[in-house]
């Protein structure tokens, strides 16, 4: 509940942080308010307003998202995604079986009689040609350019 509590205030934090950053103006001035200094509030005084306002949503938003990322930490608990996946239960030797070939009388649905063998990926190979081991003589090899 208290995550879901400062996840909603992070999220209103948020949204005036945005508010109070499109009102400044890029120029230095706040709200584009001219006028003199006769006025309630300059347009010095409305920049030093908005730029202090912008410090403290800005540093409220980073402690709640610190706060948020602590707090969930501690809920999930010290387990990591390995721990969750229960890989201690999962036999090796299961898992290198070939799987067992059809009786032979039986046909798989949808493959017509006769199919191939599935085809199986090549052994990989390391060819380095400037060492010239195992060199790919299918290859065109380029003549040096003078």
């Amino acid at each position: 509940m208290l995550l879901n509590l400062l996840l909603v205030v992070e999220i209103i934090v948020s949204l005036a942080l945005v508010g109070v950053v499109l009102l400044q103006r890029s120029e230095g001035g706040a709200l584009g308010m001219g006028g003199g200094p006769s006025g309630f509030m300059t347009a010095r005084g409305a920049g030093d307003l908005l730029t202090r306002i912008t410090w403290i949503l800005g540093g409220t938003f980073f402690v709640l998202a610190l706060l948020l990322t602590i707090i969930a930490g501690h809920q999930r608990g010290a387990s990591s995604v390995v721990d969750r996946l229960k890989i201690d239960s999962i036999d090796p030797n299961a898992l290198n079986q070939r799987p067992a070939p059809p009786p032979a009388g039986t046909a798989q649905p949808g493959a017509p009689q006769g199919a191939p063998a599935p085809l199986q990926a090549p052994t990989p190979t390391v060819r380095n040609p400037f060492l010239g081991e195992g060199s790919d003589q299918s290859a065109p090899v380029a003549p040096p350019a003078k």
